[in-house]
């Protein structure tokens, strides 16, 4: 292993969901069996450092001023939601299921991990939902205890205008068995139930 090698494996294994042999295979891909696309591959993360931004509006990933979700005239701006991060905005995009708009947080709060109120993406919140347009803030942040912190926190500083606050469900994934799911589980999809029709 030479030097440069190691210190390249050591950058790719900072990544998140990227472990040691996955850093060491990436690395061998690019300088060994592909080393036409290393170029490629530095020019795009460069271009993106460059190009890549925060959307002034939401937080979300834009390279003008606002994305294309704040930008989009089809998208109710009577409704909010509230996610952690990029990665659950994309998420809840993919499923075709709302039609609002977003704004990113950029975490939860954390005391144990020093996440306070001034780390998260808060700023812009608040006066987007006091110039009162909004009818409905959705919550869609994790269900463990720095999320429901996160919800309590807000839910208690939202301007009076916002005649509704809502939390996304919880419960069994789709196909999942009840026989399978652990008790926070079942707990939510109990809690989190409806009237069937």
């Amino acid at each position: 292993m030479t030097p440069a090698l190691e210190n390249l494996q050591k950058r790719l294994k900072q990544l998140p969901g990227v472990g040691y042999r996955s850093a060491e295979r990436i690395a061998l891909h690019l300088l060994v069996e592909q080393p036409q696309k290393l170029p490629e591959l530095v020019g795009a993360l460069q271009a993106a450092a460059q190009a890549v931004r925060r959307c002034q509006v939401c937080g979300n990933l834009a390279e003008e001023e606002r994305c294309a979700i704040c930008a989009d005239p089809r998208r109710d701006p009577a409704q909010l939601c509230v996610v952690e991060n990029v990665p659950d905005l994309s998420a809840i995009e993919r499923s075709g299921a709302y039609r609002g708009r977003y704004h990113v947080l950029h975490g939860k709060l954390s005391p144990l991990r020093g996440v306070a109120p001034g780390d998260l993406n808060l700023a812009p919140l608040f006066p987007r939902l006091e110039t009162g347009g909004v009818a409905e803030v959705i919550l869609a942040l994790s269900n463990d205890v720095e999320g429901e912190a996160t919800c309590h926190y807000l839910t208690e500083r939202l301007p009076q205008s916002v005649a509704r606050v809502t939390r996304i469900g919880f419960g069994l994934p789709s196909g999942g068995g009840v026989l399978y799911a652990d008790a926070v589980t079942l707990k939510s999809s109990l809690e989190s139930r409806r009237t069937y029709s």
